[in-house]
């Protein structure tokens, strides 16, 4: 019998949690450390993937992630042997996507064949912006040439290469992001991930935010015209928004993300990672423990969850929504119904019709460029319907 994950498939996401430096905007588990003993990250990854693969038996691995942190200071050996051992654990798939994120210093850059050597096949790079004093407002640590260096390299290196850029920034005009945008766009990618800047509690922005020194962000008048503008000109270059966020060619959608969204099972393994993970037909919400240290002493003890939760039919039925009408080509009516063992409230969903924020279209809700912009409104309304 068929069970709900593999409708969206499965997955190996792989948390490195250390970065050279901390960015001020950033709020994922990261850590500076100058003291990092990889043979003992690359054990214990090793023995975590062991574990795992006693409890998901024949599945057929179809993406993994390597993410943080910044990746690429990983030894490229231990990205390798990972790779190695998935492949002798799991059936994998003929089209497995293998994806590394890596940020553009020169250092990292030399490193790129050796992990297309090991078996990554995808790299995201994380440029953030394209010019130089915006970057060091970021606290990124390349500069734009050291950036689009890397980028060529990554593209001469891999068959399918992505990077990040960040819009609505401090004091950034419209006309600015538009000539931005066009630049990224110009270089033959493939695939964009194109966030607004958000300030974050518990970040260096968010403490300045807090006290009234982080001035030059944009109103949410200039952010909706930016989103505006990202659609149309993406939309235009032949890489539509797939998701919220993300754009790209038909071929080169980020299957790894699309797991996630589509609501498949994917194991997270390394400080931090969450996962979520279906045995005999209930799925359960797994999270590590964050703390670097923490985590490898408790890979020692066989036990690196901190927690291991039951979801209900009702929190399914939540998570389904949330990740998938995140995407362009929302959720499937007759699956949401059974997750939830009732259908979404009909009455909001022509409301929300009605104020031409979703539609539907062969028993899926989909929704429009109008509701994206208010995404977060859309769905509390169908939740608390």
């Amino acid at each position: 019998m068929t069970e709900d994950w593999q409708q969206g498939g499965f997955a190996i996401y792989i948390h490195w949690p250390f970065c050279e430096a901390k960015c001020p905007y950033c709020d994922f588990n990261s850590h500076v450390s100058r003291n990092i003993d990889q043979s003992a990250w690359k054990a214990a990854y090793l023995s975590e993937l062991d574990r795992y693969a006693i409890e998901t038996p024949n599945r057929t691995v179809t993406s993994v992630f390597f993410g943080g942190g910044t990746p690429s200071l990983m030894d490229p050996d231990t990205v390798a042997e990972v790779i190695a051992k998935i492949r002798t654990l799991w059936p994998v798939a003929n089209d497995l996507e293998i994806t590394l994120e890596a940020n553009p210093g020169s250092v990292e850059a030399s490193r790129f064949k050796a992990y297309r050597d090991g078996g990554v096949s995808r790299v995201s790079m994380g440029i953030q912006a394209l010019n130089d004093t915006d970057l060091r407002h970021l606290g990124r640590i390349h500069t734009v040439s050291e950036a689009l260096a890397a980028f060529d390299t990554a593209r001469n290196t891999f068959e399918r290469v992505s990077f990040d850029l960040m819009y609505a920034r401090q004091n950034q005009t419209l006309d600015q992001w538009e000539a931005e945008l066009k630049q990224a766009l110009s270089l033959s990618i493939d695939h964009l991930s194109l966030y607004q800047l958000t300030i974050e509690e518990g970040t260096a922005f968010g403490d300045r935010y807090a006290v009234g020194k982080l001035r030059g962000l944009p109103d949410e008048n200039l952010g909706a015209d930016m989103f505006d503008l990202t659609q149309d000109i993406c939309a235009a270059a032949g890489m539509p928004a797939y998701e919220v966020s993300n754009h790209a060619s038909d071929s080169a959608q980020s299957r790894h993300n699309l797991i996630y969204w589509r609501y498949g099972d994917y194991l997270g393994i390394g400080p931090g990672a969450h996962g979520r993970l279906t045995k005999d037909g209930q799925r359960h919400a797994t999270v590590c423990y964050s703390n670097p240290k923490r985590w490898l002493d408790a890979v020692d003890a066989k036990n690196p969850e901190q927690s291991r939760d039951l979801l209900t039919r009702e929190d399914e039925a939540t998570e389904f929504l949330l990740m998938g009408l995140r995407l362009r080509e929302g959720i499937d009516l007759d699956r949401y119904a059974m997750l939830a063992q009732q259908p979404l409230d009909p009455g909001a969903v022509v409301h929300l019709s009605e104020l031409g924020m979703v539609r539907t279209q062969d028993r899926r809700l989909i929704v429009t460029d109008q509701g994206f912009k208010v995404l977060n409104s859309v769905i509390g309304e169908l939740l608390n319907a």
